[in-house]
């Protein structure tokens, strides 16, 4: 199950692993995706601190990390082809993956109808 930010990223826990993204929402809205700067593996992110940072043609904008945790490892493969973020925000254009440090900071964030309702409200 998914769980999303009111700044557009999702995240998706498996087993105690959570792997972060951004949104279809999110990467319509950037434009054409030209590059994305990723966090270092081993890095420590805090709920809400900047986690990568995805250039577009349109801007650039910061993606924040949904909980706090530890960047266990990054999507190399974004470095060689940015699109993929637009091509498949949600498979394989995800960003980082991430221990979770309290799961309990999942509840604070939206379910996918939660997310839906709030994006038709922009």
């Amino acid at each position: 199950m998914m769980k999303y930010t009111e700044s557009h990223e999702w995240i998706k826990l498996d087993g105690d692993v959570a792997t972060v993204g951004i949104s279809d929402y999110a990467a319509k809205a950037l434009g054409d995706v030209v590059f994305v700067e990723l966090p270092g593996v081993g890095d420590d992110v805090d709920a809400g601190g900047e986690l990568a940072v995805v250039e577009s043609v349109k801007a650039a904008s910061e993606v924040y990390a949904p909980i706090a945790g530890e960047v266990t490892a990054v999507n190399d493969a974004l470095e060689a082809a940015p699109e993929t973020v637009n091509a498949a925000p949600t498979e394989g254009g995800w960003f980082v993956k991430m221990t979770v440090a309290d799961a309990s900071a999942l509840d604070a964030l939206m379910d996918e109808d939660a997310y839906k309702d709030y994006c038709a409200g922009l």
